[in-house]
């Protein structure tokens, strides 16, 4: 019988040897200032073609808005978004990608390119398909 109560240790050295892997890239391609953790948000801005409030990102992500606020600050100091009052109603916080934000584009879904291939290495399409869904159903589970 497999011991299966190790899952969250598991879970956990997947995410470590995942993250290794991002880290290793961008320092390969010199992009500085970017950790694993800005992943979904620069993902999500990847996909606006303007501002978005930071509300939007938090609820999108589905992480705690301290957490995100806390990346989109590292994010802003580092000159890959910009965050701006909303015209209407200024106690909204505006994000979006600058410059140097759209120019790591590339680079981003490359590296994404490359986790996934490795993550997904040996394992058929159909597997693949059950996997995320059994991680779907475990998700829901612990929230």
């Amino acid at each position: 019988m497999n011991n299966t109560n190790g899952i969250i240790g598991q879970f956990s050295r997947i995410t470590e040897a995942a993250n290794l892997i991002i880290k290793n890239e961008l320092s390969a391609r010199k992009i500085e200032g970017i950790v694993p953790a800005h992943g979904p948000i620069l993902v999500f801005l990847f996909e606006q073609s303007g501002p978005i409030p930071i509300k939007t990102i938090v609820q999108k992500i589905r992480r705690v808005k301290s957490t995100v606020t806390a990346m989109i600050n590292n994010l802003e100091r580092n000159g890959y978004i910009s965050k701006q009052p909303c015209q209407r109603d200024t106690r909204i916080i505006n994000v979006e990608l600058t410059a140097k934000g759209n120019n790591i584009r590339k680079d981003f879904f490359e590296i994404s390119e490359i986790l996934i291939n490795k993550t997904y290495n040996n394992i058929p399409e159909n597997q693949q398909q059950d996997l995320m869904k059994q991680l779907s159903v475990i998700e829901s589970n612990l929230t």
